[in-house]
């Protein structure tokens, strides 16, 4: 399979509202995790990091201009490979012990991670069978109804357990914008790890109903709107019922 320079390994787009999408275009969408840049006044954020196959530090200069807080939505293997490359980054508690200690099978990298979920490699010396996030202690443990203040911007934390235990999503009420991780995007949810759990899968998406949300930037495939929002979790719900 063809091997990617560092040079060409992310990608980025430039939305309203001072966020910037980074993605990893060569992984498979279904495995691709957005990454989510958020200028502030006072500092950034920085929502997720990706694979970690690829510095984002050295290869992405937007993450580097200024002081930025690497939030992790929760630590499977394609949102926490880069975490360990800033010194400000924070987790909600029911994960923190993955951040710090992970393994190819706490992150899920063991089963998913082969050359399959690429259409081109990263470059030498990557491995699949070798591949493993670096440990990364959080410097912040965030519990649910913390505020992430950049300044000018803030960003509620809401916990959303069910597809991992230390789930959460960002809610900034100003603008009506939700980063929602990987409780929902508009694509295949993913229900069954070894720690996902049903029950609160069904509470989260109850309570996410409730909030007003204009733009949803999700943890994988295309933002959408409020409207799609409602609608998405609208139709998981009474799929759920359908089944009980």
């Amino acid at each position: 399979m063809e091997r990617i320079s560092p040079d060409k390994w992310y990608q980025t787009r430039r939305l309203d509202d001072g966020v910037t999408a980074i993605s990893e275009p060569f992984i498979q969408e279904f495995y691709r995790c957005n990454i989510w840049h958020v200028r502030g006044r006072d500092r950034d954020m920085l929502v997720d990091s990706g694979m970690g196959v690829v510095s984002l530090r050295e290869w992405v200069p937007l993450v580097t201009e200024r002081e930025v807080i690497a939030v992790a939505s929760h630590t499977h293997f394609d949102h926490i490979g880069c975490h360990h490359e800033f010194e400000c980054r924070a987790v909600h508690s029911a994960e923190a012990d993955l951040l710090a200690n992970p393994t190819r099978a706490n992150t899920l990298a063991d089963p998913y991670v082969t050359d399959e979920i690429f259409d081109a490699l990263p470059p030498e010396p990557y491995c699949s069978k070798c591949y493993g996030v670096k440990k990364a202690a959080a410097t912040r443990i965030l519990e649910d109804g913390d505020v992430i203040d950049l300044g000018d911007r803030t960003f509620d934390v809401i916990h959303t357990p069910g597809h991992s235990p230390g789930g959460i999503a960002l809610w900034e009420a100003k603008t009506e914008t939700l980063f929602s991780g990987d409780i929902l995007y508009d694509g295949p949810l993913i229900e069954d790890t070894y720690h996902s759990n049903a029950a609160d899968y069904v509470a989260s998406m109850e309570r996410l109903l409730t909030i007003p949300v204009h733009v949803v930037h999700g943890g994988h495939f295309p933002s959408f709107s409020g409207e799609r929002y409602r609608a998405l979790i609208t139709d998981w719900l009474k799929n759920k019922q359908k089944k009980m």
